[in-house]
């Protein structure tokens, strides 16, 4: 009898140590469905940080004047990532050409990149996110 009852007592051992393979998949699962969902959730975050930010500055009639092959200019829109969608943004190089489009002769841009608020004069070079929201009284 003691034979026996060793026997259904180990069965009961390896029975509760293992757990269905269901059930280890399922917690797999979930826990990967909260790893992609925290990713998603941080990218978007970061690529949308300044949205605000940055319609505040359209609403504020601050405007960039830019270059598509500028590395300056690249970097000033690097700091809004994907928000820079909502600034209000000239381009003055003419691909294919050595002139510059006429709205930036206008303004008198000639050092890239170059912001102007409010029609007032052209501050150049890359402003910081502070000096941008210092100019408008936007909060960055």
């Amino acid at each position: 009898m003691s034979e026996e009852r060793r026997k259904r007592q180990e069965e009961r051992n390896t029975a509760g140590q293992q757990a269905p393979v269901w059930r280890t998949a399922l917690v797999w699962a979930g826990i990967l469905v909260l790893l992609v969902g925290a990713y998603t959730a941080g990218t978007y975050r970061k690529n949308h940080h300044y949205d605000q930010f940055a319609k505040c500055l359209a609403s504020k009639n601050a405007k960039m004047y830019g270059l598509y092959w500028c590395p300056h200019c690249l970097d000033q829109k690097k700091m809004f990532s994907k928000s820079f969608q909502y600034v209000p943004y000239v381009e003055c190089a003419i691909q294919g050409s050595h002139e510059m489009a006429a709205e930036c002769k206008a303004a008198g841009a000639a050092h890239f990149p170059s912001w102007q608020f409010n029609d007032g004069p052209l501050h150049e070079g890359v402003e910081s996110l502070e000096d941008l929201g210092t100019q408008t009284g936007c909060s960055p």
